[in-house]
């Protein structure tokens, strides 16, 4: 297995970002990843597998860099201060100090490919995050919506019913919207939602970058626990649309848990296999 990862904190304009990375084994750097993670609780319940990929693909060859993003895990700040922009500003940075630690002697030899890889909102924040380099990059989606909105309703309604379990009086999502929309922050489940936080989310889409001017790859990964199952119309019709845009898409299926909201911490070994496979193969 690869050494333990190195931890630091990377400097942002009023903070720090803390940041685990696991340098490629080998005698050649075949790429390099940034993971972003998901979405409030999700982060935390991901983070065992997310240790795990970053360590298989560390083994096959890869610089790793996780960035716990404005206000989330060890990073400055709260997750009331993030919003949007924020996150995308840190994707951004973690991929900039992923291409400072190893340029390339000269001009001549090719730099090693860029992955943005993203486990569910980290998915939409990888694309958005893409449009701010300087060069194209491919894409590695973990259960990738199509858009933030859905997301964003499903994480406000927690407080729903948070609110029905107590027995206390609810607003219901027209009010929480109401109160993000006159610029009034919102709690749920623990975390202060920002307006700007969740006015970024919810117009957020999965929509393929173009004009980068060289075949880029995606590799897809939806997660299911039923055998022989199939993805649903809107991933099928968000899929095509990278085709179609001219990347190098491939779409899989693994019979694997959905570790990011099980109450226990899960592991999904088929996923980590079939993921290993496809960026190293």
């Amino acid at each position: 297995m690869p050494d333990q990862p190195d931890a630091f904190f990377l400097p942002v304009e009023m903070g720090q970002r803390f940041c685990l990375f696991y340098s490629a084994q080998g005698d050649r750097v075949r790429g390099q990843v940034l993971y972003v993670h998901p979405f409030a609780e999700e982060m935390n319940k991901s983070r065992r597998m997310a240790a795990l990929q970053a360590r298989a693909l560390a083994l096959g060859g890869f610089d790793v860099l996780q960035i716990d993003l404005l206000g989330c895990g060890d990073s400055s700040g709260d997750f009331g201060d993030a919003t949007w922009e924020s996150w995308v500003n840190d994707v951004v940075l973690g991929c900039r100090w992923l291409r400072e630690r190893r340029c390339a002697p000269d001009a001549a030899q090719e730099r090693a490919p860029l992955w943005l890889w993203g486990l569910r909102v980290g998915c939409l924040l990888a694309v958005e995050a893409a449009l701010q380099l300087e060069e194209p990059c491919n894409f590695l989606f973990w259960q990738p919506p199509s858009s933030g909105k859905p997301l964003l309703n499903q994480f406000m309604r927690l407080r729903t019913v948070g609110d029905m379990l107590g027995g206390q009086a609810t607003e219901g999502m027209a009010g929480m919207h109401r109160q993000l929309t006159d610029g009034i922050a919102i709690e749920v489940a623990g975390y202060r939602l920002s307006p700007e936080l969740a006015s970024g989310l919810e117009q957020a889409s999965l929509v393929p970058p173009v004009g980068r001017g060289q075949m880029q790859r995606l590799a897809w990964f939806e997660l299911s626990t039923r055998a022989n199952s199939s993805v649903s119309p809107a991933t099928t019709a968000s899929f095509s649309s990278w085709r179609q845009s001219g990347f190098d898409a491939v779409l899989h299926t693994t019979n694997s848990p959905a570790f990011w909201q099980t109450t226990e911490i899960e592991e999904a070994p088929e996923l980590l296999e079939a993921t290993t496979a496809v960026v190293c193969g």
